[in-house]
C-alpha cells in the first residue's frame, strides 16, 4: 500500500472497520457472543472454536493493516516529484518510524491472508467436497483424507505466506509485490477449485430431497449454495486485481503500478472483494435463523408479560 493514494488506504480502512462492526453485530444477534466460548455445547468442539478464533483474528489483522497504512498515508499526503508530478509521497520520504512500520503491517496482512483465505476457505472447500462425496451419514469428517488435506494445507499456508514477506522485506516494493502475488495466486487456485463444488451442489441437494431429508436442512443448504455463488464472484474481484498488481510489481519494468489510476482502481476493487467475501463467510459460518430469533423474542415478551 505504500504506492497507493491516501484515498485507497482510507477506503480499505473504512471497509475493514465496517466489516469489524458487522462481525460484532452479527455475533451478538446470533447468540449474544456465546459462540465465542470454548466449551459451548456438544456441537462446538475444538475445530469450530479454532475456525471462529482464526476468522476473528484475521479480521483484526486486516483492520490493523488498513488503518495503519491509512494513518501513515494521510500523514504525508502528496508531494511534487520532478519528472513525476504530484504523486502520493513515496515511502523513501517518510520518517524512519513510518518506514519501520511497513514490514510489521505487511506481516499482519500476510498472516490475515493465511488465516482467512487459506485456513478457513480451504477448510470449507474440503468439507463441502467431503459432504458431496459422502456415501454415509455416519462418516467421520475428522478421519477423512479431506480433513488431513486441510490440516497439511493450512500448515503450509501459515508458514509460506509470512516467509514470503519476511524474505523480501529488504526491498519494500518487492515485499509488497511478492506478498500480494503469493497470496492472490493461492487464493485464485482455491476459488477455481470451488467452481466444481458449486456445479455439483444442486444435484447433491436433489439427492437429499429424494432421501426425505428435513426441509429446514434443505433450505439452509440452498441458502449456502446461493451465498457461495456471490462470494465466489467477490473472490474473483479480489484475486484478479491483486494478481495484476503483483505480476506487474515483480517485473523489472512496471506498466501498471507506476500509473495512479489503474493502481488505485485495482486496489479499491480488491478491497471491496476481500471485505464482501469475508462478510459472506461470516454469514455462512454463523447462519442466523430469523424465524428462530422471532420465536425467542416472542417467548421472552410472553414471559415478561406473565410476570
Amino acid at each position: 500500500m505504500t504506492h497507493f493514494a491516501p484515498a485507497v488506504t482510507l477506503t480499505w480502512a473504512t471497509l475493514s472497520l465496517m466489516l469489524g462492526s458487522f462481525l460484532v453485530y452479527h455475533l451478538w444477534s446470533f447468540d449474544r457472543f456465546k459462540c465465542l466460548k470454548w466449551n459451548r455445547g456438544l456441537q462446538s468442539g475444538p475445530f469450530k472454536r479454532i475456525m471462529t478464533y482464526t476468522y476473528i483474528t484475521s479480521i483484526l489483522l486486516v483492520i490493523t493493516y488498513a488503518v495503519g497504512f491509512a494513518i501513515i498515508k494521510y500523514q504525508y499526503g502528496y508531494s511534487y516529484i520532478p519528472g513525476y508530478g504530484v504523486i502520493p509521497t513515496p515511502y523513501q520520504l517518510w520518517s524512519e518510524r513510518s518506514r519501520n512500520a511497513i514490514f510489521p503491517l505487511y506481516l499482519c496482512f500476510s498472516f490475515a491472508w493465511s488465516f482467512e483465505m487459506y485456513v478457513l476457505s480451504l477448510a470449507e472447500l474440503c468439507f463441502w467436497i467431503f459432504l458431496i462425496r459422502s456415501t454415509s451419514a455416519k462418516q467421520d469428517w475428522f478421519r477423512t483424507l479431506y480433513f488431513k488435506g486441510w490440516a497439511v494445507g493450512s500448515c503450509i499456508a501459515l508458514i509460506y505466506m509470512p516467509l514470503v514477506t519476511i524474505f523480501s522485506r529488504n526491498d519494500v516494493q518487492k515485499c509488497e509485490a511478492h506478498t500480494i502475488l503469493a497470496g492472490s495466486m493461492g487464493d485464485l487456485v482455491l476459488t477455481i477449485w470451488f467452481l466444481p463444488v458449486l456445479w455439483a451442489f444442486p444435484s447433491f441437494i436433489e439427492n437429499l430431497k429424494q432421501s426425505s431429508v428435513d426441509k429446514n436442512t434443505l433450505i439452509r443448504l440452498t441458502k449456502f449454495h446461493e451465498l457461495n455463488y456471490i462470494r465466489i464472484l467477490f473472490r474473483f474481484l479480489f484475486t484478479i486485481p491483486f494478481i495484476i498488481l503483483g505480476v506487474d510489481g515483480v517485473r523489472p519494468h512496471q506498466h501498471i503500478n507506476d500509473k495512479m489510476f489503474p493502481t488505485d482502481l485495482l486496489g479499491i476493487v480488491g478491497g471491496i472483494g476481500i471485505v464482501m467475501s469475508s462478510g459472506i463467510t461470516l454469514v455462512i459460518f454463523f447462519p442466523r435463523s430469523t424465524e428462530g430469533e422471532m420465536a425467542k423474542r416472542d417467548a421472552l415478551r410472553e414471559r415478561k408479560r406473565m410476570q
